[in-house]
């Protein structure tokens, strides 16, 4: 596969565009991103789904400066997927020859069912979600499918879009046959059990993106970001309470979004109640992100190895100064987790984070060597984006700022305190890892000691070569209560 890939995608609203690099087999990290609100569906449905010719022409003009952009970062491969507009459009043919021709691109228009799988198998894979329905709601069809685990189970696609609603409804002032529109479309949509719903899509990330906002959310991230339904619902009924623009604007709705987010508001709150969802989880990743796995993992059936997460082998692999090290640091993280969880009350939930920050201990280094543990906490904070839930990417990067400190200073504790554990599971967590370092200082080849746990009394035996670093440093570690430390 090549090192850089483009992903297009033209949606009713916008196209897009993303530029991956690989860093090896499977790690990858987004290196553009690009947006042009074109709104190729513009007019369209409002005239029997035929595409208007300024809406093409915009279009062609965005994609040609999208090929420039492919240029300039060497990109090897450019996959480029069409949706709603363009697979209900008449002149579809016509347009795809269009764009061939003017700009050298070939267009791959994909099927409803294809867009639901390729969002639903993006959240499967980089989000941590257990059993959910996603929903991704666009400009010309909304897309539903079933996850459970990192498989998707069903998928399903609904004439129902913010820029279709908006033509067809809302600039008719005819919210009545919006709502008696949708509702017809939601009955063809099997109805589920009270569940969890991951959202795809502009909509959703504008609603999470203010709701983070409003309640002083600790941390700027919106993939992954999740509350209680109810929370959204009362959002989404003061959007579509607003009388007027200003009204939106005094809300935080950019302006790109003014004509459109009641719209989608009400197909939102529409869905939200036939599925009877208890939380949403927001979702940075969609359609652009699937159709590049779907390429990445294509010999691997759409998913990732076990226990693989692409973020830390992409830190990994370009931050990494110690690799050999860092191995061993997590392997004797993990044993010593293994021995000492139960007398220091800690649950295996919390070994995860642990590890993963065991191995990413050092990431810093090359940046600066003597701020190496703040360069790496807002490294491992902004860059621990997939695979991670939001109190996991808080805990492993304030592992790694504070590694050396019994607690975290208590202004970073209060701030955060929604996202991170007592101080209890903070404190033995981090003297786990300040151990395993100890314990590692001498740098050997290979872990040349042995531990056992008796009684309340760890026992390092050395195999070979005398601990003599690890037994000084050792003097000024914090020892949780009722814990000793012998070396044989």
């Amino acid at each position: 596969m090549a090192k850089c890939t483009a992903v297009i995608d033209l949606g009713s609203n916008s196209v897009r565009m993303v530029i991956f690099e690989k860093t090896s087999r499977y790690g990858f990290h987004l290196l553009h991103e690009e947006k042009s609100r074109v709104r190729i569906s513009e007019a369209a449905y409002q005239n029997g789904g035929t595409l208007q010719t300024p809406a093409i022409n915009r279009t062609i003009a965005a994609l040609n400066n999208f090929v420039s952009i492919t240029q300039a970062f060497k990109v090897r491969k450019i996959l480029f997927v069409a949706t709603s507009a363009v697979r209900d459009a008449s002149n579809a043919q016509e347009f795809i020859k269009m764009v061939k021709l003017q700009t050298g691109l070939q267009m791959k228009v994909i099927d409803g069912d294809k867009e639901a799988y390729y969002g639903a198998m993006a959240c499967a894979n980089l989000l941590v979600i257990k059993k959910s329905v996603t929903i991704d709601i666009g400009g010309g069809s909304t897309e539903c499918a079933c996850v459970e685990g990192n498989v998707v189970n069903e998928s399903y696609s609904l004439k129902l879009g913010t820029v279709r609603l908006k033509e067809l409804y809302f600039d008719h002032n005819d919210l009545n046959g919006a709502q008696k529109y949708i509702d017809e479309q939601l009955a063809l949509l099997p109805l589920h059990d009270e569940c969890d719903v991951v959202g795809i899509g502009g909509t959703f990330r504008a609603i999470a993106k203010l709701l983070m906002k409003r309640t002083n959310y600790p941390l700027n991230k919106v993939h992954g970001f999740s509350c209680k339904s109810d929370i959204f619902l009362d959002f989404i009924n003061d959007i579509l309470e607003a009388k007027d623009e200003n009204a939106l604007k005094a809300l935080g709705i950019k302006k790109e979004r003014l004509d459109v987010i009641k719209p989608g508001a009400l197909i939102l709150r529409s869905l939200l109640k036939h599925f009877g969802a208890k939380s949403i989880m927001s979702s940075g990743v969609g359609v652009r992100e699937g159709v590049y796995l779907h390429d990445l993992l294509r010999n691997n059936k759409d998913r990732f190895p076990h226990n693989f997460n692409p973020s830390v082998r992409y830190l990994l692999d370009t931050y990494q100064n110690e690799p050999k090290q860092s191995n061993r640091l997590a392997i004797l993280s993990q044993e010593l987790f293994d021995l000492l969880a139960v007398p220091l009350a800690l649950k295996n939930k919390h070994k995860k984070a642990l590890l993963t920050a065991s191995r990413l201990t050092t990431v810093g280094a090359d940046l600066y060597f003597y701020a190496q543990q703040e360069y790496a906490y807002y490294l491992l904070k902004a860059s621990l984006e997939y695979g991670f839930s939001h109190k996991e990417i808080m805990l492993i990067a304030t592992l790694v700022r504070y590694q050396n400190k019994k607690l975290p200073a208590k202004s970073h504790r209060e701030k955060y305190a929604q996202l991170l554990p007592n101080d209890h599971v903070l404190e033995h967590l981090s003297f786990l890892l300040q151990l395993s370092r100890i314990l590692l200082s001498h740098y050997p080849q290979n872990i040349d000691f042995t531990l056992t746990f008796k009684a309340d009394t760890l026992y390092v035996t050395a195999k070979r070569t005398a601990l003599y670093l690890a037994q000084e440093q050792i003097k000024n570690l914090d020892l949780p209560a009722d814990l000793k430390i012998t070396f044989n």
